[in-house]
């Protein structure tokens, strides 16, 4: 006959389990936590490795930063390479050009994107899904297949060497940008919009007063993406403008290269400063690129 086994209730409040394999096993775990903790450390100080050489080599002479062994602290440090280096070019100049057009931008983007994601995701017309195709697979023509037609056609219509072939692609959307609005709009409930309809409200109303407040989060990160990438875009500067005085200040940066010397302290210096504002909108902008990935447009 078989034995019997009684269980035993634990009693409220007693001490969990303890023994030698809970022991290892909490080891274990902490052992596992540490190790990604030190490859996270690792990875990020790759990432931010070449930050801090360009923050030290804006502060020595040219000389001091091909000295080998390298030294990560300067000595002394050259206070004065900033202004210096905004003196160097007409800086301020560049960075006005480049906000105008990185505002400018953004500013289509928002215009554009929404409501052609909006129509993606809420409108049911004919042939909704194979535009939206053929929308998505125009994310595969890089920049370098398209640079020359579009040059063509700016060329034609007498706006090269304006900021106007900078913007103007911007009011036509990002596919990527409409998906991503589209995959947020369509976590937002239908209960709502139909409330709407009930209520009288038209699309462009729903559009709006519904759908838009509730895409904070998502609008705050395709801004995000559309500044970062017209900030540093070097190569359509490149393409459309010629004149100096239309320079972004990537391309002003190249004015600290000559065929003779390098002023690479300037360089670093400048290029400090032209990292910053970057830096300050991302981080300034987190909260809200976090919640756009995390929320499904639902708000408590």
């Amino acid at each position: 006959m078989a034995q019997r086994i009684e269980m035993k209730p634990v009693a409220h409040g007693a001490l969990p389990y303890t023994g030698p394999r809970a022991r290892k096993s909490q080891v274990g775990t902490r052992l596992r936590a540490g190790g990604r903790h030190v490859l996270l450390v690792i990875i990020s100080l790759v990432f931010v490795a070449p930050l801090l050489w360009m923050l030290s080599s804006s502060l020595k002479t040219n000389t001091d930063i091909f000295i080998f062994p390298p030294h990560l602290l300067p000595t002394p440090p050259m206070w004065a390479n900033y202004p210096n280096a905004l003196n160097y070019i007409p800086f301020w100049h560049y960075t006005w050009n480049t906000l105008i057009i990185t505002v400018a931008s953004v500013a289509g983007t928002l215009f554009a994107c929404p409501a052609a994601a909006y129509a993606f995701a809420r409108l049911h017309w004919r042939g909704r899904n194979f535009f939206f195709a053929l929308s998505l697979s125009t994310i595969m023509l890089p920049f370098l297949a398209t640079m020359v037609p579009l040059f063509v056609i700016f060329r034609q219509l007498n706006v090269i060497d304006t900021f106007w072939p900078l913007i103007l692609p911007a009011f036509g959307g990002n596919p990527l940008y409409i998906f991503l609005l589209r995959q947020f709009f369509l976590g937002i409930p239908r209960e709502l919009s139909e409330a709407a309809h009930i209520d009288g409200a038209s699309e462009f109303t729903i559009f709006r007063r519904i759908i838009l407040p509730l895409s904070k989060p998502a609008l705050a990160t395709v801004s995000l993406f559309t500044f970062l990438a017209n900030w540093k875009d070097f190569l359509a500067p490149l393409i459309f403008l010629q004149s100096s005085d239309l320079y972004t200040l990537s391309l002003g940066l190249q004015q600290y290269q000559s065929l003779h010397q390098t002023a690479w302290g300037y360089l670093m210096a400048a290029s400090v400063v032209f990292v910053l504002p970057v830096a300050i909108v991302f981080f300034a902008a987190q909260r809200f690129f976090i919640q756009g990935i995390a929320l499904t447009g639902v708000k408590a």
